[in-house]
């Protein structure tokens, strides 16, 4: 019976979240040549996101808890939050200023979203451009960023199962080392209850933590070690407390990861054979 329920409130959700944002987008519509741009993320695009969030703690029982938020930093920033659902789309914007979100091409051709994401001046990139594709989303971030925005990536590129390997794209460094801003790691949960292409949405509490920040000027590899390792032990740690939040109503699939991964700045000691 509980199964049941679970999936009759998982449509409900579905059906109330695409009808509410086809509905927002229709009314803002005549609004994008009149409004300037930081109105319309504030009275359209942040209540959205508020709108989605009471959605999903009355309709399915999702509920989010923020941790550290009092470590991002004021100013021009890169962050790079790991991504295992569709809630993080959405649900971390109200966390930041003025964010400008690095998202796939494709979405910017889809009717009314597209001239929204558009007018919000958020930045599209083609992920088979290559080198040609990353220098027009670092040249459109470097003009955003002059502006005092933040830049938002996945650095993963795509949503991943919760537990599943990393796979981190060269994108990311590639952002750092031009930017030259600090990056803010944000370790997540959310694949627990919103599953990557699933249509059940289990209740529950989705955990998210803001890490420390990494300073401007490491190389590439260095950045990215350290990124990978901050993002993904504090992920797995997360994955593990919500485990344990969920208990017998956890996916069977997702396995309990290790508490923590080697750090790249203290690499082991090679042994003497």
């Amino acid at each position: 019976m509980t199964g049941v329920l679970t999936a009759f409130r998982s449509l409900l959700f579905q059906v109330a979240f695409y009808g509410i944002t086809t509905l927002y987008l229709i009314v803002l519509m005549p609004l994008i040549p009149i409004l300037p741009r930081r109105l319309l993320w504030k009275f359209g695009a942040l209540w959205w996101v508020a709108t989605n969030r009471v959605l999903l703690r009355v309709l399915v029982g999702i509920r989010a808890e923020f941790r550290g938020l009092e470590r991002i930093p004021q100013g021009p920033l890169l962050i790079a939050a790991k991504h295992q659902s569709a809630w993080e789309t959405f649900a971390l914007l109200p966390l930041f200023r003025d964010p400008a979100f690095i998202l796939k091409q494709e979405l910017m051709r889809i009717p009314l979203f597209g001239w929204l994401a558009a007018k919000l001046r958020m930045i599209p990139v083609d992920r088979k451009g290559g080198t040609a594709a990353l220098k027009t989303m670092t040249r459109r971030a470097q003009a955003d960023m002059a502006e005092g925005r933040q830049i938002l990536i996945f650095p993963e590129g795509t949503r991943r199962p919760p537990g599943a390997p990393p796979d981190y794209k060269f994108g990311v460094a590639y952002l750092y080392s031009t930017l030259k801003v600090p990056c803010l790691p944000v370790a997540l949960n959310s694949g627990l209850c919103w599953r990557r292409r699933a249509f059940i949405l289990r209740p529950g509490t989705i955990l998210v933590e803001v890490l420390e920040p990494i300073p401007p000027g490491l190389g590439r590899a260095a950045f990215m070690a350290r990124l990978e390792h901050d993002i993904e032990t504090a992920s797995n740690r997360l994955l593990a407390e919500g485990l344990d939040d969920l208990g017998t109503a956890a996916p069977d699939d997702v396995r309990r990861p290790p508490e923590t991964l080697p750090d790249p700045r203290f690499p082991p000691p090679v042994e003497n054979s």
